[in-house]
Formats: C-alpha cells, sequence, structure tokens
C-alpha cells in the first residue's frame, strides 16, 4: 500500500509538471474570451479533457497499438504528435502575429454570444491536452499496471491544475510581455512534440531549463519596471 502511494505522488508530480505546457495553452486560447467566461471555459475544457484522459487510461490494453507502426515507420503516436506539434506551432506563431500587431484586443476576441466559437475553443483544449497526456500515460503505465493509481493521479493532477490555471493564465493576460514569452515557449513545445513524432527524442531539461531562464529575465525585467514607475511617481509628487 505504501508503494501504491508513493507511486501515487510521483505520478502526480509527473501529471504537475506536463501540466504546466497544458497551462500555457489553456491561457491562451481562454484570452479571446470575455473576462467572465473564461474561468468556466477553464472548468469545462480541463473537466473533458481529464475524462478523455481516464478513458485513455482505461484502454491501457490497447495502447500498445500506440506504437506499432501502421504508415512507413509511424504509430499512431507519432502521427498524432506530429499533427499536434504542427497544430501547435501554427496557433503560437498565429497568435503572437495579432499580439504584436496590437489586433489581439479588436479582431480576436470573441464576442459574449459566439457561442460556436466558444465551444470550438473549449474542443481545441481538450484535443491539445490529448495530445499532451499520450506521452504521460504511457509513462505511467509503464510504470504500474494498478489502473486506479493512475487515474487517482490524473484527477488529483487536474483539480490542482484547475485551482492555479486562473491566476495564471489572468496574469499572462495582462501582461502582453510575458504572453508574447509564453507563446514562444508554445512554439518551443511544438517543435519538441514535432520532433518527438518523427522519432528524434529532445531533453526535457534542453527545454525547460531555458524557458524557466527566460521567464525569470522577464519576471525582474517586470520588476524593475515596476520599481521605476513607483519611483518616477513619488518624484512627481515631490
Amino acid at each position: 500500500m505504501g508503494d501504491a502511494i508513493a507511486l501515487l505522488l510521483l505520478l502526480v508530480g509527473l501529471e504537475l509538471v506536463l501540466g504546466v505546457d497544458n497551462v500555457l495553452v489553456i491561457s491562451i486560447f481562454v484570452g479571446k474570451l470575455p473576462e467572465k467566461r473564461r474561468r468556466v471555459a477553464r472548468i469545462i475544457g480541463l473537466s473533458v479533457a481529464m475524462i478523455a484522459r481516464i478513458l485513455l487510461v482505461v484502454a491501457v490494453l490497447a495502447l500498445a497499438s500506440l506504437t506499432r507502426n501502421i504508415i512507413w515507420h509511424f504509430s499512431i503516436r507519432d502521427i498524432v504528435l506530429i499533427a499536434g506539434g504542427m497544430f501547435l506551432l501554427f496557433k503560437a506563431v498565429r497568435e503572437i502575429h495579432h499580439t504584436v500587431e496590437l489586433r489581439a484586443d479588436g479582431e480576436v476576441e470573441l464576442p459574449p454570444d459566439d457561442h460556436r466559437g466558444y465551444a470550438l475553443i473549449v474542443v481545441q483544449i481538450v484535443l491539445l491536452d490529448i495530445v499532451f497526456s499520450i506521452d504521460s500515460v504511457i509513462t505511467a503505465v509503464g510504470l504500474t499496471d494498478h489502473i486506479w493509481v493512475i487515474i487517482g493521479a490524473v484527477v488529483l493532477s487536474f483539480l490542482l491544475i484547475m485551482v492555479y490555471a486562473g491566476p495564471v493564465g489572468e496574469f499572462i493576460i495582462g501582461h502582453p510581455t510575458l504572453k508574447i514569452l509564453a507563446l514562444a515557449f508554445l512554439i518551443t513545445i511544438g517543435v519538441t512534440i514535432f520532433m518527438e513524432g518523427m522519432h528524434k527524442e529532445v531533453p526535457k531539461a534542453y527545454i525547460y531549463l531555458p524557458m524557466g531562464f527566460a521567464l525569470m529575465v522577464e519576471l525582474l525585467q517586470m520588476r524593475y519596471e515596476h520599481n521605476l514607475q513607483i519611483k518616477k511617481g513619488k518624484q512627481n509628487q515631490g
């Protein structure tokens, strides 16, 4: 029982680390929605994505077919990763263009009554989460054959992601330079996913360490600008 709990905690940690990609994607997608609808979109998107991931775990016996070649030397897993990586690249580059050209506030944000666009964003969140989840599910299945442990890790990690996805997402949306940096991260992640589909393994440390360093530099720059504004305000008052 103790081993099962330790493994559960290990899988939850794994899901949370991989969940960073999810938070970035969700933040960018729901940014097109009116502020009042973002929270509901996050909850619905993550809930449906959680159910989809659980169904993928339940289908554990069929996972072997995901890595079996079906077209040349590409498996179902490879095709999904290639398609998902290309889609993520397209979305990230498109969003960077809209943001840099100052089109995000006018042409991109959806009106409150656009139910079709709302549903499309939720669907995109779910589909990209499935792409992100393939490797984590295969890894989890390789670590244990206790389905309840894997499902428990999925549920716990999604609950935690729901808690911090909102604050992190709103913070990114409220800071344009941070949003561009997040989109640049998504381009890196998209390239990584595509390369994995092409059987080119990219060490995750080479991705997350530069991302973390760039984020730290950006946060320091934001802190500097904040302090500079405060100092200028005091000088003007004096």
